[in-house]
């Protein structure tokens, strides 16, 4: 996308509602460039009529002037940035509002495939970077234009001569800022490439900090993390650098300027061409302009940033789903809850490497049915097609004879509840984590589903009960209370279809049967589909598939398979062993 159809965008799609606020600091800027230039001008009357010719009558009338043109001044100067900055704000909450639509939206694997810091720096730096653009920017463009404007226009007006000469500053300074501008582009998107990586390498030593305890990596972590914040800095510093480069080539041009101006000056009032007040109103002017010569010469700095930061953002606002719906796509209606795999294929990155290779699978309604197979086999893929949180790549996946791709995906979502071994629960009440199936819930329903995943227990037990503060994914929790949340709330949204991860791996054996229990309960009549490294959990399914390396290696029940399945007999007798 190039830099023009960037600016158009983000003024169709977030500054244009805004036109009336921005119009409005126009007008303050208007007002503004007046008042600067007033006060350039008085300065001729000033010292010609109070110090030359020493009029009386004006003592209080021109001090009077100058003195209402720097209250102007100053008062329109904070209006339009007032106005400018909450613009701004409005900008930055809407592009923030609607990446995080898009992500909340966005398809697993998108998640999936960059780390969640990466993200976090989208949504905080690189937004900052776009709303410069429009508060900076655009302020600085109508308030110091005009302010030029308004003192070229005093210059001319003085000395028409000495106005040309310093005319040259303002293109050479321009020159200058566009080369500065194209290098900081490159330096900005370096910066938040490694703002990213820095952001994903933090959020990474929070989550993991007992490990890295456990395993006396402090020193390890601290080097790595000096090396991550040194490669910022680095590229901060290039960013500082680059930006404060204008200044001495501001200051050099203005000083070349200002020494030529002044000689020629003494040239045009030698030869009565000039009068001295003409002179210091010409003089003052031109130092006023200073300032927004040197704004405009740095302005394309700020554009190039908030460019380089647009073209982070807007893709990932403009992130075309895969999980879509059909236009005609219709309500799921669940009868038995009767799940077929026909013939499906997938792979999560290429054909090459395929997952599942042509699996048919028929799951009875209001049954369990189990997965069974070696990590890496597909187990936990198979779960995941079901809720599409990927698309097959061949094939169909039916409920109760409805393709899953002909409904749409609240309804099929709304009947799925899924339980796994990374349970993940909010930095929030216990009553909020369970509700979060159902926020309209009643109290009295929330409390049966902890009772009946035995999650009542702890709760109990707690200062403030079901409105204690669990921290980060339940940090404050055991993992099996932290299960037994999870099946609460599985149990709450009262789901036909019913997905356990290895829901209860890792756990003690009087938690792990209290989860059965909790497991029982959930899924009483309803379609079940659980996946367990430990068979003793799932002796009892009604019907076990043997999936190996992304096929279907036998099915049946547990006594059928251990006479039809040679895979299936020493994944068991393996466990027999060990127990």
């Amino acid at each position: 996308m190039s830099s023009i159809e960037i600016l158009k965008r983000l003024y169709r799609d977030y500054t244009k509602k805004y036109v009336k606020n921005i119009l409005l600091s126009l007008f303050f800027s208007i007002i503004l460039a007046g008042s600067t230039s007033a006060v350039a001008y008085l300065l001729d009357p000033a010292i010609k009529q109070l110090f030359i010719e020493q009029k009386q009558s004006l003592i209080y009338i021109i001090p009077g002037l100058i003195i209402v043109a720097f209250v102007s001044k100053g008062l329109s100067l904070y209006l339009a940035k007032v106005i400018m900055i909450r613009v701004s704000e409005e900008v930055r909450k809407d592009i923030q509002v609607d990446m995080f639509n898009s992500l909340i939206k966005a398809d697993t694997q998108l998640v999936d495939n960059k780390h969640s810091g990466k993200f976090i720096t989208n949504l905080t730096n690189d937004v900052s970077m776009i709303t410069n653009l429009v508060s900076t920017a655009i302020l600085n463009l109508f308030k110091d234009s005009l302010t030029l404007a308004g003192l070229l226009f005093v210059m001319f007006y003085q000395n028409w001569k000495l106005a040309l000469i310093a005319i040259i500053m303002i293109p050479l300074a321009s020159a200058a800022a566009r080369t500065l501008g194209k290098r900081m582009g490159k330096v900005t998107t370096d910066q938040m490439s490694k703002a990213g990586i820095l952001n994903s390498y933090l959020i990474e030593i929070f989550k993991n900090h007992k490990i890295i305890k456990i395993f006396q990596k402090e020193n390890f972590e601290k080097k790595r993390a000096n090396e991550k914040i040194s490669e910022l800095k680095e590229t901060s510093r290039k960013i500082n650098e680059v930006f404060v480069r204008a200044s001495p080539i501001m200051e050099a041009l203005t000083g070349i300027m200002i020494a030529f101006l002044i000689f020629i000056s003494a040239k045009l009032i030698a030869n009565n061409e000039l009068e001295v007040s003409n002179f210091f109103s010409f003089l003052a002017a031109m130092m006023l302009a200073y300032q927004p010569v040197r704004s405009l010469a740095t302005l394309n700095i700020t554009i190039q940033q908030g460019l380089s930061g647009a073209r982070r953002v807007l893709p990932i606002i403009d992130d075309v789903q895969k999980i879509s719906e059909k236009n005609n796509a219709k309500k799921l209606e669940i009868r038995n809850g009767n799940i077929s795999f026909e013939n499906v294929k997938f792979s999560y990155y290429s054909e090459e490497s395929k997952i599942l290779k042509s699996i048919n699978l028929i799951i009875p309604g209001e049954k369990m049915t189990a997965l069974v197979g070696h990590s890496g086999a597909g187990k936990s893929t198979i779960l995941n097609l079901i809720p599409r949180f990927y698309n097959v790549d061949h094939g169909d996946i039916k409920i109760d004879d409805q393709s899953i791709y002909d409904a749409t995906v609240q309804s099929l979502r709304s009947n799925i509840s899924l339980v796994s071994q990374d349970t993940t629960l909010f930095d929030d009440t216990i009553r909020n984590n369970i509700s979060y199936a159902n926020s309209s819930a009643s109290h009295q329903e929330i409390v049966d589903a902890a009772k009946y995943s035995f999650a009542d227990e702890f709760i109990d037990k707690l200062p403030n009960q079901y409105d204690t503060l669990i921290g980060e994914n339940g940090v404050r929790l055991s993992g099996g209370e932290k299960q037994r949340l999870s099946i609460a709330r599985a149990i709450l949204k009262k789901s036909p279809i019913i997905l356990l991860d290895e829901a209860t791996s890792s756990l003690d054996a009087e938690t792990e049967d209290k989860i059965q229990k909790a497991i029982s309960f959930l899924t009483k009549g309803k379609t079940t589909i659980v996946i367990a490294h430990r068979l003793s959990t799932i002796l009892n399914s009604d019907k076990i598939y043997v999936i190996d390396k992304g096929e279907v290696k036998g099915e049946g029940k547990h006594e059928e398979l251990l006479n039809s399945s040679n895979l299936y007999k020493n994944f068991y007798q393996k466990q027999i062993k060990r127990s």
